[in-house]
C-alpha cells in the first residue's frame, strides 16, 4: 500500500533525503551567498566612506607620531574589549613598520601600567562610543601627564554633544559607522574594521615618511614565508662561482666541461659559460639531455655552439621574492646572478627555493 505524501515528507525530513536518495539541506544556501555579499559590502563601504573626514586629523596624528619614533618615544595603544583586540593590532602593525608599541589595557593601566608610559610617548585610544569608563579615565590621566592623545571613535553624530573620550583627545580621527553589517545584529563588525583601517592608514603613512624600507622590514620579519621573500637572493646560493660552481669559456669542449663539472663534486644543475669574466650563456641538464638524445657526437663541439646564449638573470642586489617572480614567469630551473658588470656570482636552483617553501614543487 502506498504511503501517504504527508507521511513520506516526514520521513524523509528525519532521514535527510529525498525519494532519489539526495541530501535534504533546510539551508538557503543562496540566500546565505546574497547575505555575506552584503555584509561585506556594507563592510567595503565603511572603510571607503572613512577617507575625506579622517585626512586632516590623520596628517596631525602622523606629526605626533613621527615626533614620538624621533625621540625614540612608544605608541601605547589601548581599548576594552572588542576595540582592545583592535588596538592590538594595531600594535602590531606599528611595530612591524619599526616604530615601537605595546598594547595597554586601560584597567590594568590603573593598577600599575601607568608606569609604561614616558614624556615621550603618544597615546592611542580605541572607543567606538567614546564614552568607555576606562578609556576615557586613563586618556584624562595622560594628558595631566601631558602625554599627546590619539583617539579613534565614531565621532559625535547630528546634534551630539562630542563624547568625553573626543573632549580629551589632541586628534580625533572619526571611524563614523552608520550601521554594522549585516543590518540585523549588533555585533560590532563594520565599527571595528573602519577602526582597524584607520590605525593601519595611520601606521603605514608614518612609516611613509620615515622612508622605511623593504630591508627594514626584512630585519623584523626574519622568519616564515614573509621573511623569506625579503632575504637577499646571495644569501639562497648554494652554488657559487669559483668556488663550487664550474664556470667555463665558450671554447671548452662540451664533454670535457661535464667531466671537470663531475670531478668537482656536486654537480650544479646548469654550467655558466663565461668570456672576458662576462656571463654569455648557460648550459644546463635540460641542454645536456636534449643534445645527447639529438646526437651523443655533439658532445665533442664546444660549448659556445651548444650553450643557450643570453640566459635570464637576476642581479646580486635582487629579493628572494625577485628570484620567485622569475620561476613563476619562466619557469627555469637555473638562473645565474650576476654582479653589476655581468659577471657571474652563482647560480639559484629553484630547489634552493622549494627547500624554503616559498615556491611549490
Amino acid at each position: 500500500m502506498a504511503r501517504p505524501a504527508q507521511k513520506q515528507a516526514q520521513e524523509q525530513a528525519q532521514t535527510g533525503a529525498d525519494a532519489a536518495g539526495d541530501p535534504v539541506s533546510s539551508r538557503d544556501l543562496a540566500g546565505e551567498a546574497a547575505f555575506v555579499r552584503g555584509v561585506l559590502g556594507d563592510e567595503a563601504r565603511a572603510v571607503a566612506a572613512l577617507c575625506d573626514r579622517i585626512i586632516p586629523a590623520l596628517h596631525e596624528a602622523c606629526d605626533h607620531i613621527e615626533a614620538c619614533a624621533k625621540k625614540d618615544g612608544t605608541v601605547l595603544v589601548s581599548g576594552l574589549g572588542k576595540s582592545g583586540l583592535v588596538g592590538a593590532k594595531i600594535s602590531a602593525t606599528f611595530a612591524s613598520l619599526g616604530i615601537a608599541s605595546h598594547p595597554v589595557h586601560p584597567t590594568e593601566a590603573a593598577h600599575g601600567d601607568l608606569g609604561r608610559f614616558r614624556p615621550a610617548d603618544v597615546a592611542l585610544c580605541l572607543s567606538h562610543s567614546g564614552e568607555t569608563d576606562e578609556v576615557v579615565a586613563l586618556a584624562a590621566s595622560l594628558k595631566q601627564d601631558g602625554l599627546p592623545i590619539i583617539a579613534i571613535t565614531r565621532g559625535a553624530g547630528e546634534g551630539e554633544d562630542p563624547s568625553r573620550l573626543e573632549r580629551i583627545a589632541d586628534v580625533v580621527l572619526v571611524a563614523l559607522v552608520r550601521e554594522e553589517a549585516g543590518g540585523e545584529f549588533l555585533a560590532p563588525t563594520s565599527s571595528t574594521t573602519a577602526a582597524m583601517a584607520i590605525g593601519d592608514a595611520l601606521a603605514l603613512a608614518v612609516a611613509r615618511r620615515r622612508n622605511f624600507t623593504h630591508a627594514d622590514f626584512a630585519k623584523r620579519h626574519p622568519g616564515g614565508q614573509l621573511g623569506g621573500m625579503l632575504r637577499p637572493v646571495t644569501e639562497l646560493l648554494r652554488f657559487r662561482a669559483g668556488v663550487n660552481l664550474p664556470v667555463v669559456g665558450p671554447g671548452t669542449i662540451a664533454g670535457d666541461a661535464l667531466n671537470d663539472a663531475d670531478r668537482s663534486g656536486r654537480r650544479p644543475g646548469a654550467l655558466l659559460v663565461v668570456e672576458d669574466g662576462r656571463l654569455v650563456g648557460i648550459f644546463t641538464d635540460g641542454d645536456l639531455r636534449r643534445l645527447v638524445l639529438r646526437d651523443p657526437g655533439e658532445l665533442a663541439r664546444p660549448m659556445g655552439d651548444v650553450m643557450t646564449r643570453g640566459p635570464r638573470t637576476l642581479r646580486d642586489t635582487a629579493l628572494a621574492r625577485d628570484a620567485v617572480a622569475a620561476f613563476r614567469e619562466h619557469r627555469q630551473d637555473e638562473i645565474p646572478v650576476v654582479d653589476a658588470d655581468g659577471r657571474p656570482v652563482g647560480l639559484l636552483d629553484v630547489q634552493d627555493l622549494i627547500t624554503m617553501r616559498l615556491v611549490r614543487d
